[in-house]
C-alpha cells in the first residue's frame, strides 16, 4: 500500500464553462508535453511525471493569483490560489522523496498535511462572500485552520508515517469521497443563488473544477489506487487543475458585459444565509469522528465552532443595524441640501400632528418658497442656482434654534418647517427671523430687488380633536400664495380650524 499513502489519500476537496472563449490552449500544450515525457523518458518518467504533476497546480495557482488581481471576488480566487500551492507543496514532497530520497515514507506525514490543508480554502471560498468585512474573514479563518487540524488528526487516525491499514484505506477513501462531494454540490448551490456576473463566474469556475475533481479523485483512489507513479492514468491527474487555469483566465462576463442569471428571491437569500455556516458545521462533524479517539480535541473543536459562528453572527448582526441605519438616515436626507428630505418631513408631522392631538396642544407649519426660482435658474445656471439652494438651508437650519423644529426640503425650490408646540405668535415670529436671515446672506438674484429672498406661508392648529395633517399643509400653502400674491418676500399667516 505504499503507493495509495504516497498518490491516493492525497486527493481531496474540490464544473462549466461560461463565456465564448476558453484559453484551453493550455491545458493541451502541457498534456501533450506530459504524454512525450512518458514516452521519451522510459525508466525515469515516474520522476519526470511528478515534477509535471506538481507543476500543474502551481499553473492553476498562478492563473487564480492573476484573476485576483483584476476580479471584484478577489478574495475568493485568492483562497483558490492558496489551495493549489498547498497540494503542489504535497506533490513536490513525494517528488522530492522519490528524486534524492528514494523512499516516500519520511515526507509522508508532511505531504499529506498539505494535502488535508488544501482544502481548507477551498472550502473558505465556498462559504465567504465580498460583502464580509475583515473581521468576520478572520473568524473564518480561525475557524478554517480549527477544521484543517482536526482533519489532519481525524486522518492520522487511520494512516501512520508507517503505514495504513486495509480498514484505514477505506475510512480514508470514503471520507475524501464524502467531502468532495460535499464541497462540489455546496459549489453548485453558490452558483446557482448566484446575482452577480463576477459572482456567479467565479462558482461557475469553483463548480466546474470541484466535479472534475470530483471524478479524477474517484478514478485514482478506487481504480488506480495500486499504480506507481509514471503509468499512464497519470495524465488524468492534472486535467482539474488545467480546467481550473482556463477558467481562470478566461474572459470576465462583468467586463463583457453578460449580466447574471437571476435565481429565484427566496432560493438565493436561503443558499446565500446558509453558506457561513458551512464552516462550523464542517468543523462539528469532524469533531464528532474524533470523540472516541481523542475527546479533549473534540470538545474543543465543538467549542471553536459554536463559539465561533456565534461571534461571527454578532458582527454580521452589527454590520447590518449599521447599513440599515446608514440607509434610514440617506432616505431621511435630502442629497442637495443636507436638510430632512421630504419623507421624512412627512412622518415627522404625522408624529408630531398625532402628538398634538393626544396631548391638546398645538402645531404650526411654515412652507418657504425662494422668489423667482425659475429666472435665477435660467440666468445663473443649475450649478449656481444649486449653491443657492444649499445657503438658504443653511441660513434656515441655523435660525431653527429648537431641538424640536424640523427643517426639511419640500421639494424644488420649496422648504418646510414644523414647530410644535408653538402658538401663533411664535410661528409668525420665527417666520420673519428666517425671511430676514435669508435676505441678509445677499445671495446675488437678477431680480430687481438684486438678492435671494424668500416668501413663508405660516399655518398653526390648536385643540386637535380629528381631521388630518394634510389640512395643516394645505392652510399653509394658501399662506404661501397670499405671500406670493402680496408681493413676495413676505410672511402670510393662516389658521386652521379648531378641530382640523
Amino acid at each position: 500500500m505504499r503507493i495509495f499513502r504516497a498518490r491516493s489519500v492525497e486527493y481531496r476537496g474540490v464544473v462549466g464553462s461560461s463565456g465564448r472563449r476558453r484559453p484551453y490552449a493550455l491545458p493541451l500544450i502541457f498534456l501533450a508535453v506530459q504524454t512525450l515525457a512518458m514516452l521519451w523518458f522510459g525508466a525515469h518518467r515516474w520522476g519526470v511525471s511528478l515534477t509535471l504533476l506538481t507543476l500543474a497546480p502551481l499553473l492553476a495557482g498562478a492563473a487564480c493569483a492573476w484573476r485576483a488581481r483584476r476580479d471584484r471576488f478577489a478574495g475568493n480566487w485568492s483562497a483558490l490560489a492558496l489551495s493549489m500551492l498547498l497540494w503542489a507543496g504535497g506533490m513536490a514532497g513525494n517528488a522530492v522523496a522519490g528524486w534524492w530520497l528514494d523512499s516516500w515514507t519520511g515526507v509522508a506525514g508532511l505531504s499529506m498535511l498539505l494535502f488535508i490543508l488544501y482544502g481548507v480554502p477551498i472550502i473558505v471560498a465556498a462559504a465567504s462572500t465580498r460583502r464580509e468585512t475583515w473581521p468576520v474573514r478572520v473568524i473564518d479563518a480561525a475557524l478554517a485552520l480549527a477544521l484543517g487540524y482536526l482533519f489532519f488528526r481525524h486522518t492520522f487516525a487511520f494512516a501512520t508515517m508507517e503505514g495504513t491499514s486495509d480498514t484505514g484505506v477505506t475510512s480514508l477513501r470514503l471520507m475524501f469521497d464524502i467531502e468532495n462531494l460535499f464541497i462540489a454540490l455546496f459549489a453548485l448551490l453558490r452558483l446557482a443563488a448566484a446575482t452577480d456576473a463576477a459572482e456567479r463566474a467565479f462558482f461557475r469556475a469553483l463548480t466546474d473544477y470541484a466535479f472534475v475533481y470530483l471524478a479524477t479523485a474517484a478514478y485514482i483512489n478506487h481504480v488506480q489506487s495500486d499504480a506507481d507513479y509514471g503509468s499512464w492514468s497519470d495524465l488524468v491527474i492534472p486535467i482539474p487543475f488545467l480546467l481550473l487555469a482556463a477558467l481562470a483566465l478566461a474572459d470576465d462576463p462583468a467586463r463583457r458585459g453578460v449580466s447574471a442569471l437571476r435565481g429565484a428571491d427566496m432560493f438565493g437569500r436561503i443558499v446565500r444565509a446558509g453558506g457561513p455556516i458551512m464552516l462550523p458545521v464542517s468543523l462539528l462533524v469532524v469533531a464528532g469522528t474524533l470523540v472516541g479517539r481523542h475527546p479533549g480535541l473534540a470538545i474543543a473543536g465543538c467549542a471553536v465552532a459554536i463559539f465561533g459562528y456565534g461571534a461571527r453572527t454578532i458582527l454580521v448582526q452589527l454590520q447590518g443595524q449599521r447599513a440599515r441605519d446608514e440607509l434610514r438616515h440617506l432616505l431621511g436626507t435630502d442629497a442637495l441640501t443636507g436638510l430632512a428630505s421630504r419623507r421624512e418631513l412627512d412622518r415627522s408631522l404625522e408624529r408630531e400632528w398625532a402628538r398634538a392631538r393626544r396631548g391638546g396642544g398645538g402645531i404650526a407649519l411654515l412652507m418657504i418658497d425662494v422668489d423667482h426660482f425659475k429666472l435665477l435658474n435660467d440666468s445663473f445656471g443649475h450649478p449656481a442656482a444649486d449653491r443657492h439652494l444649499r445657503s438658504v438651508a443653511q441660513a434656515l437650519a441655523a435660525g431653527s434654534a429648537r431641538a424640536t423644529d424640523v427643517v426639511a426640503r419640500y421639494g424644488g425650490e420649496e422648504f418646510a418647517v414644523v414647530l410644535p408646540d408653538a402658538t401663533p405668535a411664535q410661528a409668525r415670529d420665527q417666520a420673519e427671523r428666517l425671511r430676514a436671515a435669508v435676505e441678509a446672506l445677499g445671495l446675488p438674484s437678477p431680480t430687481s430687488g438684486g438678492r435671494v429672498t424668500v416668501s413663508i406661508g405660516v399655518a398653526h392648529s390648536e385643540q386637535i380633536e380629528d381631521g388630518e395633517a394634510a389640512s395643516l399643509v394645505a392652510a399653509a400653502d394658501n399662506a404661501l400664495y397670499a405671500a406670493k400674491q402680496a408681493g413676495r418676500n413676505r410672511v402670510e399667516a393662516a389658521t386652521a380650524s379648531r378641530s382640523a
